[in-house]
């Protein structure tokens, strides 16, 4: 599997993760940059979450991944995602 397939995967379910959170949760968890590390199969990735934008009626919530490792991880993966805040009534 090459390092951007890698990637990938762990981006798919860093955003499942957050996108599965309420428009509240993301902004009260998010109110700073939330980086952190995860292991998949033996490997570590590097991971950011950041709350882009927070207006009346949406949140946008950006995710990106990679392995830390130069000159790749200068443009690592990246996804993100709007959360409606009449999707859910938290």
């Amino acid at each position: 599997m090459s390092r951007r397939a890698e990637w990938q995967k762990v981006l798919d379910i860093e955003v499942a993760h957050w996108s599965g959170k309420s428009w509240h949760q993301l902004v009260k968890e998010l109110h700073e940059l939330q980086a952190y590390q995860v292991e998949v199969e033996s490997k570590q990735f590097q991971v950011e979450v950041e709350l882009l934008e927070d207006t009346k009626d949406y949140v946008h919530v950006i995710v990106a991944v990679d392995d830390g490792a130069l000159p790749m991880s200068i443009s690592p993966s990246t996804h993100g995602f709007i959360k409606q805040k009449s999707e859910d009534a938290n």
